[in-house]
């Protein structure tokens, strides 16, 4: 056992956050915390964290243990590059290269009893360098940070220089490279895009130590962690299994509990029946039964009943109309920033009753593209088009369509004065929004408050399209659930951009992916995205290979059938002499990297190399190059001769 949590109290004045809780965690296990917003997830970490001090009970991590902690708001200050700030993460190894180029130089100067002491200096600080990986730090620095989304370019930029999301990462990737023996991850994808969430699920999952996680993405939650810690109403209770088992056994549980309270209730009843007859009768012995039954019945003790925290809003989004067949058409649309093109020439259509996700890496243009459908930034070129009747009803993940100047009723009563003060106050308390909670102004509120005023809008405006640009950030679990459901029984046409795969599987009926410039159309949901991906991506890379060698040699398509086929042949030959010959390229260079790697090892065993660091050092990055480069053209090498499979079939 690494961590244990034994009977934790927190409150804040008279509002009690914790009440009794109790878990553990063992070495190598992942186990989420989750509960709904305010439920004391932070707050639960913090104390483990002893950032926060608990008003009883304690908590126990087993001695020599290291903590690595990523709060969920990081304040990360550092004057390095992100390069400098990694290799930070591992200052042994940085202090033992040092000490061995140190060695290497007196043991060329020292002879007799001196050198002997200096090598079995450089023995030992070279052994303990190969126990903590030294010769392949570097490698791994590098891939960390690329897994989360970083470039090679990025390496130099000084971290002041980044963003608040961009630091959050580098402070995530410092500490998986310092590889503790208990990671505790407050919140860690709300900065990732898709390809990075990705990445670090794979990473989470493989990880040799322990990994508390506290998340609101469900499908990360069911990749990696096999317990769950729930919180509500301010008890704890544990689930083994990941979220989707988690989420069957609580309900199966609450469906139990709720079958034996009303049972016992069904014979309360039946008991107050009979003793209320019996005394009717007012005859000696059946008042005698009647005081006995009663005693008996005082004796039960009564179940209570299984209640929801009062935190599910109600949402229902309702068209006033319905549009035509054809909702959106894009044409030829392509936008660029500062020289760096988005997208180009890029083309879809939606038709009515679809709902459709656009996801895409960081940066690749989801936001612009729907600002541009919103008509809130120009395209540089192509058009756009909108069906007969459509009403576009628009959610901002910046929450720009809010005033911040204004209070949360004057929000809603101001953008339909027709609603009455009751209504509106109704209208606020289905989203949560309580007695003075009203009167707060919007620019007070928390991120999950105002997606719930942004949603509350976007109920009332009775559109027929709905455009969402990450509507779940900053949602609870339970929020998140409502409002898939209220998306798959909209009788509109829906667009929207989420990170939220879980989200996205369970409302998505189609997904466009916007990435090297275009969109890839996939219909289906996430999972049929992730089974298709790989083939949609070759063939598109196929057909753009096409199109670039028709352009290459001023090809032009004839109208006959004939000269048409012919073209196809020609231009599908070409193609496939391509692939073949990019496989001989790929099979030639991983033969002279095999090769290379043969001799780099016979260096390193090489007696005469031992005691030369700096020699040793060149030799293993060497190595840990030509494996990297070799990794790359096994991928590439396996990619082509699929699609030289695919042509032969």
């Amino acid at each position: 056992m690494i961590l244990q949590c034994s009977h934790i109290n927190k409150a804040f004045i008279t509002d009690v956050v914790l009440s009794d809780i109790s878990f553990h965690i063992n070495e190598q296990e992942k186990a989420a915390i989750v509960g709904v917003n305010g439920s004391g997830k932070s707050t639960l970490i913090k104390i483990i964290m002893n950032q926060l001090t608990a008003d009883s009970g304690e908590v126990i991590i087993a001695k020599d243990t290291t903590v690595g902690y990523l709060a969920q708001n990081q304040e990360y200050e550092s004057n390095h590059t992100i390069l400098q700030e990694m290799q930070d993460a591992k200052p042994e190894i940085l202090q033992i290269e040092k000490q061995l180029a140190a060695l290497s130089s007196k043991m060329n100067e020292a002879t007799g009893e001196a050198l002997e002491n200096y090598i079995k200096q450089f023995d030992a600080a070279q052994h303990r360098f190969d126990q903590l990986n030294g010769y392949a730090y570097q490698s791994e620095l590098t891939g960390v940070l690329k897994g989360l989304g970083f470039t090679e370019k990025d390496f130099g930029k000084p971290v002041s220089s980044l963003s608040g999301g961009e630091k959050t990462r580098v402070a995530l990737a410092k500490m998986l490279l310092t590889a503790p023996d208990l990671i505790i991850l407050d919140e860690p994808t709300n900065h990732l895009d898709l390809n990075a969430i990705r990445w670090l699920e794979g990473y989470l999952a493989g990880y040799k130590g322990a990994v508390l996680i506290v998340a609101h993405d469900r499908y990360f939650l069911d990749k990696i962690v096999t317990k769950v810690i729930e919180l509500r109403q301010t008890k704890a209770a544990v689930y083994m299994g990941n979220y989707t088992e988690y989420s069957k056994k609580r309900q199966a549980m609450l469906d139990t509990m709720m079958k034996q309270y009303m049972n016992q209730q069904a014979e309360i009843k039946h008991q107050e029946e009979v003793i209320a007859k019996l005394r009717q009768f007012n005859r000696e012995k059946s008042i005698k039964r009647a005081e006995s039954r009663e005693k008996l019945l005082d004796k039960i003790e009564r179940l209570e009943k299984p209640t929801e925290e009062k935190t599910q809003m109600q949402l229902l989004f309702t068209p006033k109309y319905q549009s035509g067949n054809d909702v959106l058409s894009v044409e030829n649309l392509s936008k660029a920033f500062d020289g760096r093109t988005l997208f180009e020439n890029i083309n879809f259509e939606l038709k009515r009753g679809e709902r459709v996700a656009l996801i895409g890496d960081n940066g690749t243009g989801k936001t612009t593209l729907l600002k541009i459908l919103n008509e809130l930034l120009p395209a540089d070129s192509g058009s756009f088009t909108l069906g007969t009747n459509v009403d576009i009803g628009y959610y901002d993940q910046e929450h720009h369509v809010l005033h911040m100047e204004k209070t949360v009723f004057e929000e809603i009563q101001d953008t339909y004065p027709r609603m009455t003060n009751t209504e509106v106050r109704n209208l606020l308390a289905a989203f949560l929004f309580t007695e003075d909670d009203v009167f707060k102004q919007v620019k007070s509120l928390s991120g999950g408050e105002r997606g719930r005023v942004s949603l509350a809008k976007l109920m009332l405006s009775d559109a027929n399209f709905l455009i969402l640009d990450e509507p779940t950030n900053h949602l609870d679990i339970d929020s998140k659930a409502i409002l898939e459901n209220a998306i798959n029984h909209f009788e509109g046409t829906v667009l929207y951009v989420s990170h939220d795969r879980y989200f996205i599987n369970t409302t998505a009926t189609r997904i466009l992916d916007l990435t090297s410039q275009k969109v890839l159309d996939y219909i289906g949901n996430y999972d049929y995205y992730l089974e298709k991906k790989e083939a949609m991506e070759l063939a598109h890379l196929s057909e753009k290979t096409a199109t670039d060698s028709i352009k290459e040699n001023n090809a032009v398509s004839s109208k006959e059938d004939g000269k048409l086929s012919w073209q196809q042949q020609k231009e599908e030959q070409a193609r496939i002499r391509k692939i073949e010959n990019d496989l001989r390229k790929a099979e030639a260079e991983i033969e002279a990297l095999e090769t290379a790697n043969e001799e780099l090892e016979a260096m390193l065993a090489d007696p005469a190399t031992a005691t030369n660091s700096v020699k040793l050092q060149e030799l293993a990055e060497k190595r840990a190059e030509n494996d990297s480069r070799l990794e790359e053209l096994m991928e590439c090498w396996e990619t082509l001769s699929c699609q030289i499979s695919e042509t032969e079939s």
